[in-house]
């Protein structure tokens, strides 16, 4: 293969079987630290998590005919719908038992989608993206990564040296290196940091050792078909889909900023060809499969973005093949530990990096966009989106909360944050 310093690669023809294959494992690592925590957090099956992860990323694919590198992973925007619904019992354990009734509230969420897909298709996606101009976009894309940053922050803070050890191979990688070493940063420095730590003595096997070698990952009790059986609350089931379904409100504009970052990564505009309402569509049908089968509902996955901005290979079959790889994976539970068994510093270390090549995208689109800082009405609701997004995000509560009657509601400061910019530009004027 011919080094291509800093050109793109659009076809994995350019590249051998070897180094494609090895390009898939890299979007597999990226993603899996968040997207297992989901399930961890909840109390969910990780293998079942793995499998719809990957799943929903094929089917996304094939709804947008292959054409945008994007990968599905958990969503963190419902875990305050989850621990509504299901809240952790007095022993601190998962309440298991109450999950499948928030998967069913996280499924009808996932319908949202598909009434905004309509509306878009409808009403053309030019009108409306008129109220997501790069001064809203790109303020949104910088707050995705810079709310991200501080899980990154605390892992790499229970090891610095590790952490640095990752971070110093990922960058000394994409600058330096040539060839396959040059698009692989996020794998180098996953292995590299990995093995320092076996080294050091920081890694704990003994999940390794205890999880099976093989094993199927659906769970019948976990799957919402297992609640139309003795003991069915319908009180309950109504009462989740009232609880969670408004999160979808906050989760489609975050997708809608989630695919601005992707096009404006590749220079492509995914929102036009194939178009918003299909990325929509595959976004809300990932995760109501998923959460039918007991799986955390799927998003777009910033992580995966960035790896595309670092690797410059934007072929989508490259991660088509990360979700082969999650599918195979998630019927072996050892293999998933020994992943699980990473240290948190080695995760934080290359979260920072592409937490902040997210950030760094929405700098560009609004560089590349020429928009105008001189205008007042761009400062303030480039501002206020910045503001809010993080401020909301980083305070004690996490989320602006309120109750309508007996539901509650809880929107992230991204959602705010996005909702607020949303607002201001179609109610600001735009000088000539």
């Amino acid at each position: 293969m011919k080094t291509q310093d800093r050109e793109a690669i659009y076809d994995v023809k350019e590249l051998g079987a070897v180094q494609t294959v090895v390009l898939g494992f890299q979007h597999m690592f990226a993603m899996f630290g968040a997207t297992v925590l989901v399930p961890l957090l909840t109390g969910m099956n990780v293998s079942t998590t793995l499998l719809f992860a990957g799943l929903g990323t094929l089917l996304f694919h094939w709804i947008t005919k292959g054409k945008v590198p994007a990968f599905l992973g958990s969503s963190f925007a419902f875990l305050g719908g989850y621990a509504a619904v299901a809240p952790k019992l007095v022993d601190g354990s998962s309440n298991v038992e109450m999950l499948p009734y928030a998967c069913f509230g996280v499924a009808c969420a996932g319908l949202l989608y598909l009434v905004m897909a309509a509306m878009i298709k409808m009403f053309s996606v030019n009108k409306i993206m008129r109220f997501f101009p790069p001064i809203v976009t790109g303020p949104i894309i910088i707050a995705i990564g810079l709310t991200l940053s501080k899980s990154a922050v605390d892992n790499c803070s229970t090891n610095w040296f590790l952490a640095l050890v990752a971070i110093v191979t990922v960058v000394a990688c994409n600058i330096f290196g040539k060839g396959m070493i040059k698009i692989l940063p996020i794998l180098i420095g996953v292995v590299v940091s990995y093995g320092v730590a076996i080294a050091m003595g920081e890694v704990d096997f003994t999940g390794v050792a205890d999880a099976k070698l093989l094993g199927l990952p659906i769970v019948k009790e976990m799957t919402v078909f297992s609640l139309f059986s003795e003991g069915f609350d319908p009180a309950l089931l109504l009462t989740s889909v009232i609880t969670i379904m408004p999160i979808a409100f906050a989760t489609i504009v975050e997708h809608i900023g989630d695919i601005s970052a992707i096009s404006s990564t590749t220079g492509r505009n995914y929102i036009e060809e194939p178009g918003l309402h299909r990325t929509m569509i595959g976004d809300g049908l990932a995760t109501i499969v998923a959460s039918l089968f007991g799986a955390p509902a799927n998003t777009t996955y910033g992580e995966n973005t960035g790896v595309l901005n670092l690797s410059k290979v934007y072929d989508p079959f490259v991660v088509r093949l990360a979700a082969i790889f999650a599918i195979i994976f998630s019927f072996f539970p050892k293999f998933a530990a020994v992943i699980q068994a990473m240290p948190a510093a080695t995760v934080g270390g290359i979260s920072l990096i592409l937490y902040g090549m997210i950030s760094a995208v929405g700098v560009c689109n609004l560089v590349e966009n020429k928009v105008d800082f001189t205008q007042s009405r761009n400062v303030i609701i480039a501002a206020l989106i910045l503001v809010l997004s993080i401020g909301i995000n980083y305070s004690t509560a996490g989320a602006i909360a309120f109750s309508i009657g007996s539901i509650n509601i809880s929107f992230s400061g991204l959602a705010v944050g996005a909702l607020t910019g949303i607002i201001l530009n179609a109610v600001f004027p735009e000088s000539k």
